[in-house]
């Protein structure tokens, strides 16, 4: 329970800074943050108490099992270290940015984001189900979109965030063909059986396509060469989010997953020559393109490249000591990266520059950051009595032993060697020319000590730097041997941490580094000079424009290829496609026998039959005449109603007739402002044949697919529903019971998109103005009696008796015909009478309450309901339900009944939303309204909402809250 409350509480809780923000003031925001992160911290403590030595500890949450998804969480040595540098630094950064972030920053919303952010970045290191791994792993790419754009008036951040959910959003995709090919080799989508099964799995022949889209999502998340342009152009977010998704989350997700699936599809040739060769060409180019780089955080940037390329070519050595040494570094680079990026921040925030070409002299006026990011970036270079020291002692002394076993014994060294020299050589340029060198000219800010708090995080990080570099086996040697073993188990290699390991080859390259280093620093002009000789490679952020623009160009061929602006085209091509692939069985078929009918319809059906086909025919018949067409179609659909009543569906009889009262409404009001009459076009000889033709095609094919159907012999669920829908949904209501247990899931799919249509209909017609008419087609002028007083009185009684009904219709829904949704379409059926009767500005007045507002607590209230049952141990939507007794009164509780409720208010919110927009959509802002409207969505701009039949004489009947009307 404590391991699910460490993920859940960043997740669930990210809404708290905009709420708090909003009741206290700005700076509540980054304390709701502080203390929330905090929360996990304490709960991830509590979860790792109970952890008894190396055992994993795995919590079973069900989702969806016979798709084999589970949301199970898995908490071992490597899970834990990640969690603790995910919160850690997390806090840490929260705490820093309450300090970096202007007042007018919006820091509601960055914190927000950065707790989503942590909360998906622990549930990627704490997946025990590889599905809902990707799942999560998505949900960083999207929560770093969220934070790269943070500044989204710039164009940098917008073009840097599609850039970076670009490319590993692709890696995702890849990810999850990975993932699919993985189970089914194995036969589970659980990682621990995954870790078990490397032989199988190896010995597949399916393996190297598993292994390269695998290492396709690591690659492009951990920005390895080639698709490492996303990472540089991500600097475009705040600072505090860059120092987060640079040291503990984002890019360390896919070194994450790499030593996660070590043990499953490390130890072949493929993964060595993959996996090793890409890392060393990422480690060789981030180090040498950061030496040049004029922006500090582009330098950081580039670094970062590097650094990720180093840890992953000790994850392709197949060694393992090559995992230790990787785990450690992770460490490591973690802690002195946040507080180089938090540095950086501080010199940015008091010199309003991050320039390197104009800043100098620094450390006269901020001593002490000048000594923190002077500690920081000689642990970036492995300076000794440091840690990044020793880890890069590690990462040498592993590419001598590799290199030893290769025909070129002096290849990888050498790379190693060239790579720490470039390494110390921008970490010399950073300290140097920020600090030590004589300023340049002014700066735009004059420079100042930041605040203190400010600085804390950073001092923190860097002692810890210190510490781990002067003691690293008391310090840190105990809890790498611990993820080492959780990732190697019985291979674990002995761990030894000294500072000195005597005058070797590894110690004698990290000489060589530091003194080429410092070399390559000092004449850098010459490197500048021969780098600009040099042919010009192709740049990650032109070829990937070049690609999005030719895939651009060949999906406007083809969309102006098949899309001939033609409605009757389009119908033509779907119903001609669905004839030949409706033909395709009955083709196939060996043979084509047909069942004789014995059984006669009884006649009210035949009747109704017949009253959906007459309304189809008038319907085709008077086409051309909008509102005569509006009325058959409203015929069919009524016989479609009483068809129900036939079958002896009541359920669906309700829904129906409702449905089709609201769109008739919805349909009048869009009709308002069209011509009576649909204009006549000339059609081409043989037209009206063809679509005949096609029309009794699929009429006939649909027919026999249906005869074919209904007699033969066949089997359905409906009999398990009918068996326990009592006994496990605790409603004789089977169709109520199955919208909102069995298949609560597709109920909440479907609100969800009426949320979505509701909000994109909101959207559209929010700017949209439409010249009203003032006289109808033959010239006489719209009726001065805008809403008659009889429909006004008799209205107002009307609205609590409908209500009630629906009120009645939604809590005797689990027993008797009727739920959220046919109450929700009663409810909007009332309020709608409601509009006609008195306009929109005297409905929308009384309705005092953001309708898309609403409709996301209809949301939250269904989603709330299903995430409820997973807190005792349930599948997701699992209900539950009692029968209360109160004396002579029994009365049944059931736990639908809430997500019934959010479907209510979803339905009835959507429903308003979209007569108010359309009733708008003829609005003219330049005369006043007596009565306010509220908007369904917040918008500065008043709209009066006059009526859209505009008549300069007064409203002769009398009204005592006088109204100019509306559409409706």
């Amino acid at each position: 329970m404590a391991l699910l409350l460490t993920i859940t509480l960043p997740l669930l809780l990210c809404w708290v800074p905009l709420l708090g923000s909003r009741l206290a003031g700005r700076h509540a925001s980054a304390w709701l943050a502080g203390l929330v992160a905090l929360g996990s911290i304490v709960s991830l403590v509590v979860a790792a108490s109970g952890q008894a030595g190396d055992a994993v500890q795995l919590v079973h949450v069900p989702w969806m099992p016979h798709l084999g998804l589970h949301l199970n969480m898995r908490l071992d040595g490597l899970s834990l270290m990640f969690c603790a540098l995910v919160l850690g630094i997390g806090e840490l950064v929260i705490v820093y940015a309450r300090y970096y972030l202007a007042d007018d920053d919006h820091r509601d919303r960055f914190f927000a984001f950065l707790l989503l952010f942590m909360g998906a970045m622990l549930g990627v290191v704490t997946a025990e189900n590889l599905l809902s791994l990707v799942v999560f792993w998505e949900l960083t790419s999207v929560s770093s979109f969220l934070l790269v754009a943070f500044k989204n008036d710039k164009a940098a951040a917008r073009r840097g965030a599609r850039r970076a959910l670009g490319v590993t959003g692709l890696g995702g995709l890849c990810l999850l063909g990975g993932v699919l090919l993985l189970g089914d080799i194995v036969g589970s989508y659980e990682l621990s059986d995954a870790l078990a099964s490397h032989d199988r799995i190896v010995a597949d022949p399916r393996y190297p396509y598993a292994l390269v889209l695998v290492l396709l999502g690591v690659f492009t998340k951990s920005a390895q060469v080639p698709f490492h342009f996303w990472l540089p152009g991500a600097m475009s977010a705040p600072t505090p989010a860059s120092a987060y998704l640079h040291s503990a989350t984002m890019v360390k997700a896919g070194v994450f997953l790499l030593v996660r699936l070590w043990p499953a599809l490390a130890g072949t040739e493929q993964w060595f020559l993959m996996v090793t060769g890409l890392g060393l060409a990422t480690l060789l180019f981030g180090s040498v393109v950061a030496l040049f780089e004029d922006d500090i955080k582009g330098l950081l940037a580039y670094s970062t490249i590097s650094h990720l390329g180093l840890i992953t070519t000790l994850f392709g050595l197949n060694t393992t000591a090559g995992v230790v040494a990787g785990i450690f570094h992770i460490m490591n680079h973690a802690t002195f990266k946040a507080s180089l990026f938090m540095a950086a921040g501080i010199i940015d925030h008091e010199t309003g520059t991050r320039d390197l070409r104009a800043l100098g002299g620094l450390a006269r006026h901020m001593k002490s950051t000048a000594l923190l990011a002077t500690v920081a970036s000689a642990a970036m270079a492995g300076i000794p009595l440091l840690n990044g020291f020793l880890s890069k002692e590690m990462f040498f002394k592993e590419a001598v032993d590799v290199g030893a076993g290769m025909s070129q014994p002096w290849l990888v060294p050498t790379i190693a060697t060239i790579a720490g020299a470039f390494s110390v050589g921008y970490s010399v340029r950073f300290v140097w020319d920020v600090f030590f060198r004589p300023a340049t000219g002014k700066l735009p800010h004059d420079p100042h000590p930041p605040p203190s708090w400010m600085q804390a995080p950073v001092a923190l990080l860097v002692v810890l730097c210190v510490v781990v570099g002067v003691a690293p086996a008391l310090v840190v040697q105990p809890v790498l041997e611990h993820v080492s073993l959780s990732v190697l188990g019985t291979q674990t290699p002995a761990v030894d941490l000294h500072l000195w390991h005597g005058l070797n080859l590894p110690f004698i390259m990290s000489l060589v580094a530091v003194g080429a280093g410092v070399g390559l620093y000092l004449r850098r002009d010459l490197l500048t000079k021969l780098r600009q000789r040099l042919p010009a490679l192709p740049s990650g952020p032109r070829v990937y424009e070049s690609i999005l623009a030719g895939m651009f160009r060949a999906s406007r061929f083809v969309t102006e290829s098949l899309h001939r602006d033609s409605l009757p085209g389009y119908v033509v091509a779907v119903l001609a496609s669905g004839l030949v692939l409706g033909l395709v069985p009955f083709l196939q078929a060996p043979s084509l026998s047909v069942s004789r009918v014995t059984s006669v319809p009884p006649a009210p059906l035949i009747g109704f039959v017949l009253l959906l086909v007459l309304g189809a025919l008038a319907t085709v018949r008077l086409h051309h005449h909008r509102l005569l067409a509006l009325l058959a179609l409203s015929l069919s659909g009524l016989g479609t109603a009483l068809v129900f009543v036939e079958l002896s569906a009541p359920d669906l009889a309700l829904t129906q007739l409702s449905v089709e009262v609201a769109t008739t409404v919805l349909m009048l009001l869009a009709l308002f402002f069209l011509p009576s009459r649909s204009p006549k076009g000339e059609q081409p000889s043989g037209r009206h044949i063809r679509d005949a033709g096609l029309a009794i095609a699929v009429g006939l094919g649909v027919a026999a697919l249906l005869y074919a159907v209904l007699t033969r012999p066949f089997s359905t669920i409906a009999d398990y529903y009918i068996a326990t829908s009592k006994s496990h949904g605790g409603g004789t209501n089977i169709v109520n019971v199955i919208l909102v247990d069995f298949r609560g899931f597709d109920t909440l799919g479907e609100i969800t998109v009426l949320g979505v249509a509701a909000i994109a209909v909101s959207a559209m017609l929010r700017e949209l103005s439409i010249p009203r008419p003032e006289v109808a087609e033959d010239g006489r002028r719209w009726s001065l009696d805008r809403h008659p007083f009889l429909l006004r009185v008799m209205s107002r009684p009307l609205l609590p008796l409908l209500l009630l009904v629906a009120i009645y219709i939604l809590l005797r829904g689990h027993n008797l015909p009727g739920g959220g949704f046919i109450a929700g379409l009663v409810t909007g059926v009332a309020l709608i009478l409601q509009f006609m009767a008195g306009g929109l500005s005297f409905a929308t007045a009384r309705l005092r309450f953001d309708l898309v507002a609403t409709a996301a607590i209809g949301l939250a209230i269904a989603l709330a309901t299903g995430l409820a049952s997973m807190l005792f141990g349930q599948p997701f939507l699992a209900s539950a339900f009692t029968h209360v007794h109160l004396g002579p009164i029994e009365f049944e509780l059931a736990s639908a009944m809430a997500f019934d409720l959010g479907v209510f208010i979803t339905v009835v919110s959507v429903l308003l939303i979209i007569l108010v927009r359309l009733g708008r959509v003829g609005v003219d802002a330049s005369s006043p309204s007596p009565d306010p409207s509220p908007d369904p969505s917040p918008d500065p701009s008043p709209d009066p909402s006059p009526d859209p039949r505009p008549d300069p004489s007064p409203d002769p009947s009398p009204d005592p809250s006088p109204d100019p009307g509306g559409p409706c």
